[in-house]
């Protein structure tokens, strides 16, 4: 058991704390007191004060542009989201702004690059190291040539160009819920596309099945796009250029020459077709409308013929022989006019009349 004098310096010294304490903070305000009492001293902590509270006001102050989010993270947890405009903050890294272009449309180019692109995950050359861009640039042209490399349903292979546009639906899933989103949209959409095309032959890659290839990919992506939850919504899926590969593309150019001289020809028979059918198709009605006329015109004239001669039945009925006569009468009528040379004979005469012909024939001298 220790002594009992040791104990009580014990006791005395924690009663002696606060007092210290407290004589250590007023020696520390004396000391300030007396270095603000100097006039040199204290312009120069006022101007340090101004500085520190200028720094600090500028780095609260922020802009979020048009077509951006700001994403604010509090002591590196989310915090919120703001709109456009201008902002405040809390300085001095309490808060930081994350600038995330939600109303900006994105995209990524598969197999080629477009020169002079600002974003940096548009194509494979990721990141904004230009410098380095040129020293691999040959590696980057060899990833970019087997990225489009892809094997076809019928086992056959085709180099496959694309573009996909995409937007950040969600700031917040877009940075914290994935690493790397644009990187995994990249891998899923070159995943999505060898499946596609894998499922089809050549020919439809090539030529005829480039719509169903869009919209089946552009599906599938977003399909992935939602499960991985990336805050991404892709807006469309472009095929670019769709080629065989070196070694056959000039027997793929030569059908190609074939399909379009097929083509040209099968427009041209359309064409013919559109000329020839409608002209005889009118002549044809044409026809059928001159017949039906005459047609009607032969059945109305057997009408009337019919009505006359049921007529002149039923006058020869009443009076035979009146009416016989005015029948010959009538038709004499008709036909006479129409003989030149008329020779006029009586019925009862048993011989005939010689007769001596005053009248020239036709042709002969009188």
């Amino acid at each position: 058991m220790p002594p009992i004098s040791e104990n009580n310096d014990k006791h005395h010294a924690i009663k002696r704390g606060p007092s210290d304490f407290a004589n250590v903070i007023n020696r520390f305000i004396n000391q300030y007191q007396q270095l603000f009492a100097n006039a040199k001293y204290k312009a120069i902590l006022s101007v340090l004060f101004i500085l520190f509270l200028i720094m600090s006001i500028y780095t609260a102050l922020f802009t979020v542009p048009s077509d951006s989010v700001a994403v604010i993270l509090r002591f590196g947890k989310f915090s919120t989201v703001l709109p456009s405009g201008l902002h405040f903050k809390l300085p001095l890294g309490i808060d930081r702004v994350t600038i995330v272009p939600t109303k900006r449309q994105l995209k990524q180019e598969f197999g080629f690059s477009t020169p002079g692109a600002t974003d940096p995950n548009q194509n494979m050359a990721i990141g904004n190291q230009s410098g380095f861009f040129r020293q691999r640039q040959s590696v980057i042209l060899r990833n970019q040539i087997g990225e489009t490399q892809m094997v076809t349903g019928d086992l056959n292979t085709a180099l496959v160009e694309w573009v996909i546009q995409y937007r950040i639906a969600d700031p917040n899933k877009y940075l914290f819920e994935v690493r790397d989103p644009a990187g995994t949209l990249r891998y899923v959409s070159e995943s999505v596309m060898r499946e596609v095309v894998g499922d089809r032959t050549v020919d439809e890659v090539i030529t005829i099945g480039r719509q169903e290839i869009e919209v089946e990919a552009l599906r599938k992506m977003q399909a992935l796009a939602s499960k991985y939850v990336m805050g991404i919504s892709i807006d469309q899926v472009q095929l670019k250029n769709i080629n065989p590969p070196k070694a056959v593309q000039a027997s793929f150019n030569e059908v190609n020459q074939a399909q379009q001289e097929k083509e040209k020809l099968i427009n041209e028979a359309r064409r013919d077709y559109n000329r020839i059918i409608p002209l005889a198709e009118g002549e044809r009605d044409q026809r059928i409308r001159e017949a039906d006329g005459y047609r009607i015109k032969r059945i109305n004239e057997a009408k009337g013929d019919t009505l006359r001669f049921n007529a002149l039945f039923a006058e020869f009925m009443q009076a035979p022989e009146v009416t016989r006569r005015r029948i010959y009468l009538e038709t004499m009528q008709h036909v006479l006019p129409t003989v030149n040379n008329k020779i006029i004979i009586d019925s009862n005469a048993i011989d005939v009349l010689p007769l001596l012909n005053l009248t020239p024939l036709k042709g002969e001298q009188p």
